[in-house]
Formats: C-alpha cells, sequence, structure tokens
C-alpha cells in the first residue's frame, strides 16, 4: 500500500501525519492555561487516541505478502546535501509502530502526574514522535534527529517528574546516549562521504541506496558498523554498557518507566536490524559472535542481579537487561527463526514489562514503597493484583501458552542451529528468570500480612481496564502468534536474503527439518534409515547449506 488515495485524488501522507500529530498535541498542551490542568489530560489522551487510530489503519492496510517498504513518504529537505524526509514501513517495523501507538494512551490515561501536568503531558507527546520517527525514518540524517529527539524529553520526564536520586539517574542516562551518538554521527557522516567520493555516486543519505552500494571497502565498513553499534549497545543496553538502565527505571515515573521499557529500549534493538544487519552485513556477520557472547552474558547477569535485589522496581529493571539479551541473541544468529524470535519478543516485552512496571507504581502509590522486605501478604487484601501480577509474571517468564514462550522458543531456535553453545548458556536465563521473579512474587505477595499492607486498596475499575489490553495481547500472541508472525516473515527473508548476497560464504543457518510455508505448517523429519546421526548432530555448524539456502524462509517452527 503505496499510500491512502482520497476522494479527490490526491493521497493521505499517513506516515507524516502519523509522526508529526502527537507535537501539535504537544503544541495545543502549551497554549492551554496553567490552571486548567485536566484540559492538558485531555488533549493529550485525544492525541494519543487518534495517532492509535492512525496506526491501526496501517496495520489494517499492510500488505503481509510485501516484503519491501510499503507507505512510502518522500520530500526533499536539504538538497544540496542529499537529506531528505523519507519513511516507510515494512515488517520489521510495522509492529514496534503499532506497539507504540497503543503503549503511550494507556501510559498517559493510567498516571496521573503529582505536579505540573502541563509540561508533564507535552514532553510524554514529544517523546511519542521521536520514536515514531525512529521506526519509520529510512533516511541515515531523518532517523539520526529523532534518535536524538527522545533524550530530551525522557530527560526531562525522569529529572522532574521522577523519585529520590532522580537529577543523578536523569544525567547518567543522557551523558551515556549522547556519548554513543557521537560515535555514530562520525560514522554515519563517514559512510555518506564515501558512498559519495566514489565514482556514479551523489550525495545521499538513502539507507537503500546505501545499502546497496558497493563503494565502502571492508575494513571501513566494520570500523563504521562499530560507531553505530556502539550507539546500539548503549541504548539497547547491552551489557557492559547497562548501567544506566536501572537508575533510570527506578527513579523515573511510572509512565516514564512504561515507555522506556516498553518503546524506548527497542530504538537500540531495531537500529541493530534496521541500520547494523541491512547496512553493514559483512561487519554484522563477522562481529556477530562478540554480540552473540554480549547477549548471553547479558542473559545470565541480568538474571543474577535481578535475584538479588531488594527494590521491586530494580529487580524488574534488571529482568529488561536480560530479556533484551534474548533479543540480541536471535538478531545475531543471522537466520530467519531467530530475527523473527528477536522482534516478537521486542514486541512481547514492551507489553509485559510494560504491564510489570504499571504494576509496581500502582504498589507504589498504595504502599510508598518498593522494598520487598516491607510489602508481603498482598495476595489477601488485593487479590485482583495479585492476579494481574501472576499472570504478566509468568508471561515475562515464558510460560507456555503465553507472549513470552514463543519469542524465547523462536531465538533459542535459531541459536541453536547457528550457534548452539551460546543457545545451551541462553537457556539458562530462562531458569533463572523462573527463580527471581517467582521469588519476587512469593516474597510481595504470599506471607503474613503486616499491619501497614493490612490497608492496600485492590485495583479499581480503572487500573483494571487499563490492564485488560495488556493480559489480552499476553494471552493472544501467547496461543495465536500467526497473524503477528505473518507480517514480519517476507521482510525477514528479504533482510537474511541481503546478508546472503553480501556476504561472501554465508548461506543462512537453518533448521535441517524445517519445511512447509508458514508458521503452522512445521513438520518434523523422521531421520532416513541408514542416515549418520552423528553427522546431523553438526549439521548447523558444518554441513554443505546448499539444499538449505533455496528453502522457504517464511516457514517457521512453532
Amino acid at each position: 500500500m503505496m499510500s491512502v488515495v482520497l476522494a479527490a485524488g490526491g493521497t493521505f501522507p499517513l506516515l507524516p501525519v502519523l509522526v508529526v500529530l502527537p507535537v501539535f498535541g504537544a503544541l495545543a498542551i502549551a497554549l492551554t492555561p496553567s490552571t486548567r490542568s485536566e484540559t492538558a489530560r485531555i488533549i493529550a489522551l485525544m492525541t494519543t487516541v487518534m495517532t492509535a487510530a492512525l496506526g491501526i489503519y496501517l496495520l489494517w492496510n499492510f500488505d503481509a505478502t510485501d516484503g519491501t517498504f510499503q507507505n512510502l513518504s518522500s520530500q526533499s529537505w536539504i538538497e544540496s546535501l542529499g537529506i531528505s524526509w523519507l519513511a516507510g514501513v515494512d515488517g520489521i517495523s510495522l509492529w514496534l509502530i503499532v506497539l507504540t501507538v497503543l503503549l503511550f494512551p494507556l501510559a498517559i490515561y493510567a498516571v496521573i502526574p503529582e505536579h505540573s501536568p502541563k509540561p508533564y503531558y507535552a514532553w510524554l507527546l514529544v517523546l511519542q514522535t521521536g520514536c515514531l520517527g525512529v521506526f519509520v525514518a529510512l533516511d541515515l540524517f531523518m532517523f539520526f534527529v529523532f534518535f536524538e529527539i527522545v533524550l530530551v524529553p525522557m530527560y526531562f520526564l525522569i529529572a522532574n517528574w521522577g523519585h529520590g536520586n532522580r537529577h543523578y539517574a536523569a544525567m547518567k542516562f543522557f551523558i551515556y546516549t549522547m556519548l554513543g551518538s557521537a560515535l555514530m554521527l562520525v560514522g554515519m557522516l563517514s559512510l555518506v562521504w564515501l558512498h559519495a567520493k566514489a565514482p556514479g555516486n551523489d550525495l545521499t543519505f538513502d539507507i537503500r541506496e546505501l545499502a546497496a552500494s558497493d563503494a565502502v571497502g571492508t575494513n571501513a565498513a566494520r570500523w563504521i558498523f562499530l560507531s553505530f553499534a556502539v550507539a546500539f549497545a548503549v541504548k539497547v543496553p547491552i551489557f557492559p554498557l547497562h548501567t544506566w538502565l536501572p537508575d533510570a527505571h527506578t527513579e523515573a515515573p511510572t509512565a516514564g518507566s512504561v515507555i522506556l521499557a516498553g518503546v524506548m529500549l527497542k530504538l537500540g534493538t531495531y537500529g541493530f536490524l534496521r541500520f547494523g544487519l541491512y547496512l553493514f552485513p559483512e561487519a554484522s556477520h563477522y562481529f556477530a559472535p562478540v554480540f552473540l557472547t554480549l547477549g548471553v552474558i547479558g542473559i545470565i547477569y541480568g538474571a543474577i542481579v535481578a535475584t538479588m535485589q531488594k527494590d521491586l522496581k530494580r529487580l524488574v529493571a534488571y529482568s529488561s537487561v536480560a530479556h533484551l539479551g534474548f533479543i540480541i541473541l536471535g538478531t545475531f544468529s543471522l537466520n530467519s527463526e531467530g530475527i523473527t524470535g528477536g522482534i516478537l519478543q521486542m514486541v512481547n516485552h514492551g507489553v509485559s514489562t510494560g504491564a510489570l512496571f504499571l504494576l509496581v507504581g500502582w504498589i507504589y502509590e498504595r504502599r510508598h514503597t518498593r522494598e520487598i522486605a516491607k510489602l508481603g501478604g498482598l495476595q489477601k487484601v488485593a487479590p485482583i493484583m495479585a492476579a494481574m501480577f501472576t499472570l504478566v509474571m509468568l508471561s515475562s517468564i515464558g510460560l507456555p501458552g503465553l507472549n513470552g514462550f514463543v519469542g524465547e522458543f523462536l531465538i533459542l531456535v535459531g541459536a541453536f542451529v547457528a550457534h548452539r553453545w551460546w543457545a545451551v548458556a541462553a537457556a539458562t536465563g530462562v531458569i533463572l528468570a523462573s527463580l527471581y521473579l517467582l521469588w519476587a512474587y512469593q516474597r510481595v505477595f504470599h506471607g503474613p500480612i503486616t499491619e501497614e499492607n493490612a490497608e492496600t486498596k485492590d485495583l479499581n475499575f480503572r487500573e483494571i481496564a487499563i490492564m485488560v489490553p495488556f493480559i489480552a495481547a499476553i494471552v493472544f500472541m501467547g496461543i495465536y502468534p500467526k497473524p503477528v508472525i505473518d507480517r514480519m516473515e517476507p521482510s525477514i527473508d528479504v533482510l537474511v536474503a541481503h546478508i546472503e548476497a553480501n556476504v561472501d560464504g554465508f548461506t543462512e543457518p537453518v533448521n535441517e527439518n524445517r519445511q512447509g510455508d508458514g508458521w503452522a505448517d512445521i513438520e518434523v523429519e523422521h531421520a532416513k534409515d541408514g542416515e549418520d546421526h552423528s553427522a546431523d548432530e553438526d549439521h548447523g555448524d558444518e554441513e554443505d547449506h546448499g539444499d538449505d539456502a533455496g528453502d522457504e524462509h517464511s516457514g517457521d517452527d512453532e
């Protein structure tokens, strides 16, 4: 769907409106009188709801069979420098856009700020524009602008509406991400300059032209990839660049934590897919072992440290380090299963961890503490809250039938056929996740109830209504992920084919038993009589994949 056709014969600029609408909402809030705080909230809700409607329309009209960019929007910006507004959507970015447009109205409706509502809601809307701009950008300069825009509203949200040591957390977040982005800017300009210097090339920031070009040598591409990778690694964050995240999450306001976990951390993981693997396929393949190792370390380290936390919110923050390690593992498996699982897990983490931060925030509102030792027995006085927490927690663990299982399963399958020992090590993270989350639940909701906890109120109707979409997404994506995966697969196939075409001697590592053309068509073949099973053990690393290269990549394992 290249555009939305109007009755008069023109076209509706869907993506530009989707991106800039929240900014207009922020401007409208800025013009409201300071005494009309409720008006600011209404404007913010109306703006995010309209943005969500546009996002749903985009999803509804998305062609699930097309792996290329759709709804393309192009407008010259700084013509002399080859900079333009260039936006598009494919199966890799689609669900992140949908996640963004649906999560913001829920976060705004869920939490009422204690003070200064006008700037609070305005900054949230500016943040939404920045996130959406990153997910639709096909121009490197445009991407960089939106990638940096998000720092400003999140800094002010943490510093002005956060808790405790909020100024330190906000400054740490800003400095870490700015340093990473500075390196990326140097790499971005180097890439564009090297491309333009080659005979027959023009100055351009269009990632499609840059990805198709062979003007950048192998060594230069590897160095430029690393400059991008550092910025993305900080934003994810990947171990050992993760230390800003627990502080930011712990001190951020509840809505800030929801958006930070649900959307902003995905800017880094999305960056690796869209600008790492796509622009630098050879460098991505070359450095894959490094990122696989860091991903596995993040999975295990995040889980172990989470187990030791005394603050419930900080525990959930460290769980994000572990979950994002899984996404990195799937991404750098460089096969359809791993990348599909990684994208799916981006969405799953946004839903599950966003819901967890909401629940933790509501507990804090009632008890004014997040210390696990001071909580206990809450199930007796808040059974609905306990039930909601249980379901969300189990989804975060990866219980079969809930959304977290499907993503982690695909990641581990993809990693196993490509790098089996990394997959085996990562699988221990699933066990550790069960340990720290179940233990936290036991200490918070079970046991004897103290006098302070006895008066804790259960979730009210508004809070239950807010949790319903989260629960629905958790259950639906756990039971029937096919509609989500079907819209990813063609674009993932295009990306994997692009890597195969640009990396000498590389063929997608695949499961030899994979058959069929769709998610539901998986069959497991029985070994043929007389087959050498010892050779079969090593198929993921050593066997000739010539036959696999011709397999239909759109069929993944369930």
